[in-house]
């Protein structure tokens, strides 16, 4: 996984936090990938964890409980 992966993981983060995603064709333009891609990286989040719905009301993504996605390396 390259850096760009991880960048988009904390642009698609900030997105759902916000609940600013748009409906998923608008997300994968406005990240420059494919609606393919973005499902992936979506399914990626969602096995380590993170509670994303989709509201059709709203056209966003959400998660379900507060909480961030964090992907980094932390010390001990």
């Amino acid at each position: 996984m390259s850096l760009q992966h991880f960048e988009r993981i904390k642009s698609i983060d900030h997105l759902i936090r916000i609940r600013g995603t748009g409906p998923p064709q608008q997300l994968a333009r406005r990240l420059n990938i494919s609606g393919a891609s973005l499902y992936r990286i979506l399914a990626f989040m969602k096995d380590a964890g993170a509670p994303i719905r989709y509201s059709k009301e709203r056209q966003t993504y959400y998660y379900n409980e507060e909480g961030s996605f964090l992907v980094k390396f932390v010390p001990s």
